[in-house]
């Protein structure tokens, strides 16, 4: 059993990112190791856990130490042998032959949901010999450092959350009849939400998925979130994962930004596991 003694954590920048250490995760952890882990998941943001070779059910049982399984909306990417855990390929294509990149752009999962997931985990199986790296942005930071008066004009505002926002420059896969009927037409989130358990406040932005803002005219609104995305964007808030083989990372949707980069060579396989992890009402 993995003991908190045999674990190390440093932090990978001064804002966002830890690397861990000494934590097999096809072993059961101990309960002081859960709650520290679980304690740095909130204080780093991103946890990246080094040289893990998980199986789809270990994975499944390894997140479970930081809580229970949120549904993926497109179940088009489902492992057919244990379908809460999805792939991210590179090897996928849209209707029109069009190369699909998962997750180019930035965004936080799975937004127009009314739960939000907390947390989203990739697993590395295969990797490009270069490039595919994912880029975090600090939702935290770029809050506090807004100037007062933008702070006091979005802080009340909610935003309007669809699957697919019109306002969108990347395209979604698109979902199934069946699918689509279990996701929400759309939903109505803070523009600023607290953290529920470290009490901080993030800007909340999806460009992939808001189409507009409560009470606000579509050109303002529209203005306002480019504001918003360019200044939260900025290098000062970053932390951007290098992927090695056997890397498990996860990361916080309530308070980051995230998108991958398809700068590889297209004829190298990226190919990860995907799972997500159930979270609050924003707030």
């Amino acid at each position: 059993m993995a003991a908190a003694a045999e674990c190390t954590i440093a932090a990978l920048s001064a804002h966002t990112g830890a690397e861990v250490r000494g934590v097999d995760l096809t072993q059961p952890i101990e309960a002081e190791l859960r709650a520290r882990l679980n304690r740095a998941f909130v204080e780093h943001s991103v946890l990246v856990f080094r040289d893990q070779h998980l199986s789809p059910p270990q994975l499944l049982r390894a997140v479970r130490l930081f809580g229970e399984v949120f549904p993926q909306q497109d179940k088009r990417f489902a492992l057919p042998e244990c379908p809460l855990i999805h792939y991210v390929s590179n090897q996928d294509s849209y209707p029109d032959g069009r190369r699909y990149i998962p997750g180019a752009g930035y965004h936080t999962d799975h937004s127009n949901a009314l739960a939000p997931p907390k947390a989203t985990i990739l697993h590395a199986v295969k990797l490009p010999d270069r490039g595919g790296d994912t880029q975090y942005v600090n939702m935290h930071r770029a809050y506090d450092d807004l100037p007062a008066a933008m702070r006091r004009r979005i802080d009340g505002l909610r935003a309007i959350h669809v699957y697919q926002s019109r306002h969108s420059a990347r395209k979604l896969m698109v979902l199934s009849e069946e699918h689509r009927k279990a996701v929400p037409d759309a939903v109505m989130h803070p523009l600023v939400r607290t953290h529920p358990e470290s009490g901080r406040k993030a800007i909340f932005l999806n460009p992939i998925r808001i189409e507009g803002i409560i009470g606000m005219a579509e050109s303002t609104a529209l203005s306002l979130l480019d504001e918003l995305l360019a200044h939260a964007t900025r290098p000062q808030y970053e932390y951007r994962h290098q992927w090695r083989p056997g890397d498990m990372v996860m990361w916080d949707n309530r308070c980051l930004l995230h998108k991958a980069n398809g700068d590889y060579d297209m004829g190298q396989v990226r190919y990860l596991y995907r799972i997500m992890l159930q979270g609050d009402v924003p707030a």
